[in-house]
C-alpha cells in the first residue's frame, strides 16, 4: 500500500474561507446546474414521448430507468448546493463565542455535566487522550465516566490486561489532575497571587508536553492542542491576572473533576446488549438513583433503594446532571467544546435545544493515502452538517454530542431483555443511533444544533478492512428511519428545504449507488446520450474541490476521493442490503465495533470479490457499449473501472486484497 508523508497536525483553518468568493461560486454553479438540467429534459423528454407514441414500450421503459437514475444523481448535487450555501451563510453570521461568557461558566457550582465514554475493548494510549481531552473541559464539577463494555470475565490474556487497564484508566487520569488541584485549593487559600499560579500550570503543562512520547500524527495532535493549548491559555492568563474571585473560579474549573469507571456487564439486571446506544442506555438509566449492590440467583444486580439511604454503607448514588456529554473513545475535544456549547444552551430561548455539537473533523496528519481521503471525506461531512442546520435539518452525529437530560427522559422508552425492563434512551433499532433518536428528538418539538466551530476531532480506519466496517454500519439504517421520518415530516408540515436534506440523507447511500451500479451495468439505447448530462456533474465536483482546497487538501484528491467512493460501492451496498435484511426479518443487524489495532484489519472477503467483480463488469460494459456504437457510455463505463482498479491498488494493494479474499 502506498503512502504519502505526513501532512501538518494543524486543525482546519477556514481563515481561507471567502464570503463573496464562496456566495458566488456557490449561486452560479447552481445556475449551471438548473440550466444543464433543463437542457437534459429538453433533450430526453420529446424522445421518451415517441418512444411512448409509436409503441417502444422496452425503449420507454429503458429511458424511464435512466431518467430516474439522473434524478437521483442530480439530488445529490442538490443537496449539496442547499448545504453549502446554509454554511457560507452560517459563517457569514458567526461570532466567536465571548471569552467572558465562557468565563461566567466558571462561577458556581457548575451547570451539572456528565460526560460519557462508551469503549470497547480500546487502547491504553486510546483511552487515556479521550479521557484528558474530556477531564481538561474546564466546566466546575464535571464528572467524566468510562463505560467498559469489554467482558468482565476474560478468557485470554491479553483481553484479561486490556480490561484492567482500562479499569485503572479512571484514577490515572485523575491522580495526573490531582497535584494541580491541591496546589490551586492551596494558593487560594493562603491568598497568593492568582497570576504566579497560572504561571505554574503553565509550566507543568509544558513540561507534560515536553514528556510525551509522540509516535504518531494522534500523539502530535494531542501534545500540540490539547496539552500545547493549555499551556498557552495558562500564560495568557498569568499576564492578564487581575485577582478576584473570577479569576479562581476560572482556576478551579480547571481542575474540578472527578472520573470513574463503570461496567454494565457485571450487573445481570442491565442490558447486554452488544452495542454502544445500550452501553449508554444503561448508564443514563441509573442517574439520579441510589442503588445498592445485591448478589441474587441470576448474578450480581444494581437495586434501587430509597434517596434517604444514600451515604450508608454499601449504598452507591449516581448524580443526576442537567447536561450529558457523550464522547467515542477514539475522539478527542479541544478544551473549550463543552463551555462553548453550554453557552448556547443556557441561551434564553433555547431550552429546547436537545442536542448541540460541533461534527466531528479528521484528526490531521494522517500517514497513509486510504486515512487521508477518508478523513476528508468526514471534513467535507462537517460543512454539509453546518448547512443542515441552516435549513433546520440537523442530524446528531453520535461521535461527540452535548445532550440535555431532559430531552434524553422525554424520548425514553423501555423494553424487555432477558426479563428485565431495561430503559431506551438512545435508540438501538438500528446501528446509527444517534440518526434514529434525531427524529424521535424532532417529533417532540426538540431542536438540534451544530455548532460553526471545528472543536471536535475522530480517528479515521488506517486501512480497508475497518473501514469497511464503519462505513457499512453507517450506509445500513436509513431506510428503516426513512417512514418515521416521512411521518415526522408530514404530520409537523415542515418546509421543503428541511423534507428534502433530511430525507436525501436517509436514501442517497441507497439511490447514488443502485443508480452508480445500474447506468455501469445495464445497456441502454443510443437515445439516452445526452451532451448535457456531464454538464451537469461539474457544479458539484466544482464546489467539491473547493471544499477540499477550504479544508488544506490538494486539488489531486479529489480524483482520490471519487476513486475511495467506487471502492466502498460493495460496502454501501451491503449495508443497505442489510438494512432490507431486518425490514424483512424483523431481527436487529448486529453492531459491527469499528477496530482499533495496531497492524492491517483484513477485509471481508465478499467485499474484495465484489470489487474484482465490478472491475471485470464494467469493462466488459465499455466493450460492448463500443462494438454496439455508443462510445460515449462506452468511455465512461470504461473510465470508472480504471479508477476503481486505481483505488484498489492505492487504498487496499493487489497482493493484499488476494491475501483478503
Amino acid at each position: 500500500m502506498s503512502a504519502s508523508p505526513p501532512s501538518s497536525v494543524r486543525p482546519i483553518d477556514e481563515t481561507r474561507w471567502l464570503p463573496f468568493l464562496d456566495s458566488l461560486l456557490t449561486l452560479s454553479t447552481g445556475l449551471l446546474l438548473v440550466g444543464a438540467s433543463v437542457r437534459v429534459l429538453a433533450d430526453q423528454v420529446p424522445i421518451l414521448a415517441d418512444q411512448i407514441r409509436t409503441g417502444d414500450l422496452r425503449g420507454a421503459a429503458g429511458h424511464v430507468l435512466f431518467l430516474f437514475i439522473v434524478a437521483i444523481m442530480l439530488s445529490g448535487s442538490v443537496m449539496y448546493h442547499l448545504s453549502r450555501w446554509g454554511y457560507v451563510r452560517r459563517r457569514a453570521r458567526y461570532r466567536a463565542v465571548a471569552p467572558e461568557a465562557l468565563r461566567a461558566l466558571a462561577a458556581g457550582e457548575g451547570p451539572g455535566l456528565t460526560v460519557l465514554v462508551p469503549s470497547y475493548n480500546e487502547e491504553e494510549k486510546v483511552i487515556w487522550q479521550t479521557l484528558v481531552s474530556a477531564a481538561l473541559q474546564p466546566v466546575p464539577g464535571r464528572r467524566v465516566v468510562l463505560l467498559i463494555d469489554n467482558s468482565p470475565l476474560p478468557a485470554e490474556r491479553e483481553d484479561r490486561l486490556m480490561l484492567e487497564t482500562a479499569r485503572r484508566m479512571p484514577g490515572r487520569v485523575e491522580a495526573w489532575m490531582g497535584g494541580m488541584a491541591r496546589r490551586v485549593r492551596q494558593a487560594e487559600a493562603a491568598g497568593e497571587e492568582p497570576g504566579a499560579v497560572w504561571a505554574e500550570v503553565a509550566q507543568w503543562f509544558e513540561r507534560e508536553a515536553a514528556a510525551y512520547a509522540v509516535t504518531d500524527h494522534t500523539d502530535r495532535f494531542f501534545v500540540e492542542h490539547l496539552l500545547g493549548e493549555r499551556a498557552r491559555t495558562a500564560r495568557g492568563h498569568a499576564e492578564a491576572a487581575r485577582g478576584g474571585p473570577e479569576e479562581w473560579a476560572e482556576l478551579r474549573a480547571w481542575f474540578d473533576v472527578r472520573l470513574e469507571a463503570f461496567e454494565r456487564k457485571t450487573f445481570a439486571n442491565l442490558s447486554h446488549a452488544p452495542n454502544k446506544a445500550m452501553n449508554l442506555n444503561s448508564y443514563i438509566g441509573l442517574m439520579g438513583g441510589t442503588f445498592v449492590t445485591e448478589e441474587r440467583e441470576e448474578g450480581r444486580c444494581a437495586v434501587r433503594v430509597e434517596p434517604e439511604r444514600a451515604g450508608a454503607e454499601g449504598v452507591w448514588t449516581v448524580p443526576a446532571p442537567r447536561f450529558v456529554l457523550t464522547l467515542d473513545a477514539d475522539s478527542l475535544l479541544l478544551p473549550e467544546y463543552a463551555r462553548t456549547l453550554l453557552v448556547h444552551m443556557e441561551r434564553e430561548g433555547n431550552d429546547r435545544c436537545a442536542v448541540a455539537q460541533t461534527p466531528y473533523s479528521a484528526l490531521p496528519g494522517a500517514p497513509g493515502t486510504l486515512e487521508q481521503i477518508a478523513g476528508a471525506t468526514t471534513d467535507i461531512q462537517y460543512i454539509l452538517h453546518q448547512g443542515f442546520t441552516h435549513f433546520g435539518a440537523t442530524y446528531w452525529v453520535g461521535a461527540n454530542a452535548l445532550l440535555r437530560k431532559a430531552a434524553l427522559d422525554d424520548i425514553a422508552t423501555t423494553q424487555q431483555e432477558r426479563g428485565y425492563d431495561v430503559p431506551v434512551y438512545v435508540q438501538d433499532r438500528t446501528v446509527i443511533e444517534d440518526t434514529e433518536s434525531t427524529i424521535d428528538l424532532a417529533a417532540r418539538g426538540w431542536t438540534l444544533y451544530n455548532h460553526p466551530e471545528r472543536l471536535a476531532y475522530s480517528a479515521t480506519p488506517p486501512d480497508f478492512g475497518s473501514l469497511i466496517i464503519q462505513r457499512r454500519r453507517w450506509a445500513n439504517g436509513g431506510l428503516l428511519i426513512a417512514p418515521a421520518a416521512v411521518r415526522y415530516l408530514a404530520r409537523a408540515r415542515r418546509p421543503w428545504t428541511e423534507a428534502f436534506l433530511r430525507l436525501h440523507y436517509l436514501l442517497s447511500i441507497a439511490g447514488v449507488n443502485i443508480g452508480l451500479v445500474l447506468v455501469l451495468a445495464v445497456p441502454l439505447s443510443r437515445s439516452v446520450e445526452t451532451n448535457w448530462l456531464p454538464v451537469t456533474a461539474i457544479p458539484y465536483f466544482t464546489l467539491y474541490l473547493r471544499d477540499l482546497l477550504l479544508c488544506g487538501y490538494r486539488p489531486s484528491d479529489l480524483f482520490r476521493v471519487y476513486a475511495l467512493q467506487l471502492l466502498l460501492i460493495p460496502v454501501h451496498l451491503g449495508g443497505v442490503l442489510k438494512s432490507l435484511q431486518q425490514a424483512r426479518t424483523g431481527a436487529k443487524i448486529p453492531f459491527g465495533r469499528t477496530p482499533k489495532v495496531v497492524g492491517r484489519t483484513a477485509a471481508v472477503a465478499p467485499y474484495m470479490f465484489w470489487v474484482y467483480a465490478l472491475i471485470a463488469q464494467w469493462l466488459f460494459g465499455a466493450f460492448w457499449d463500443a462494438y454496439n456504437g455508443y462510445p460515449n457510455l462506452g468511455l465512461f463505463a470504461a473510465a470508472n473501472a480504471l479508477i476503481l482498479f486505481y483505488a484498489l491498488v492505492v487504498f487496499v494493494g493487489i497482493r493484499e486484497s488476494i491475501e483478503d479474499f
